[in-house]
């Protein structure tokens, strides 16, 4: 699998992705770590409520895209790997090997822009990386967390889903 990169999250072969045949507008799903924690593990109540949001996202956008970031991906393995859980870890892979699973990379910009919010809005290293990530899919996009925090960044589409 080749993860598509933050550089080339919207084309593909030449053409806006946030596009459909139809002229629609890709709405992206950017999932915060904790989010994806939510929705992969399950753990109640937090696990249905992810499902039943993305649920009634997607029945308003049926072309719903879905966005990362490296430091999700960090996050998700750590707990499973703790626990040696080879199961969760199966299953968080599965999720990270989906072909049009959009990429956002820890760049340069991505990391100035955190600082940035670090300093505006006091949000820890982490969660400043995300926001920061989370900015970088488009205003077409939904910040999926389970952090209220995260509402202080203007600019991100926040849903909590706790």
């Amino acid at each position: 699998m080749a993860p598509e990169s933050a550089g080339h999250r919207h084309t593909e072969q030449g053409r806006d992705r946030r596009r459909t045949e139809g002229r629609a507008r890709l709405v992206i799903a950017f999932f915060d770590a904790s989010a994806l924690i939510y929705l992969i593990e399950g753990k109640e109540p937090f696990g249905g409520r992810v499902r039943d949001a993305l649920a009634a996202v997607a029945s308003r956008h049926p072309q719903l895209g879905a966005a990362v970031s490296r430091l999700s991906w960090l996050e998700c393995r750590v707990g499973p790997m703790k626990a040696n859980d080879g199961a969760v870890l199966a299953a968080y892979d599965a999720f990270f090997a989906q072909p049009d699973l959009i990429w956002v990379d820890l760049s340069k910009d991505v990391v100035e822009l955190a600082a940035a919010i670090r300093v505006r809005h006091g949000l820890r290293t982490p969660d400043a990386l995300q926001a920061a990530s989370g900015l970088q899919v488009g205003a077409a996009h939904l910040f999926l967390t389970g952090d209220a925090a995260f509402r202080r960044v203007e600019g991100l589409n926040v849903m909590v889903l706790s």
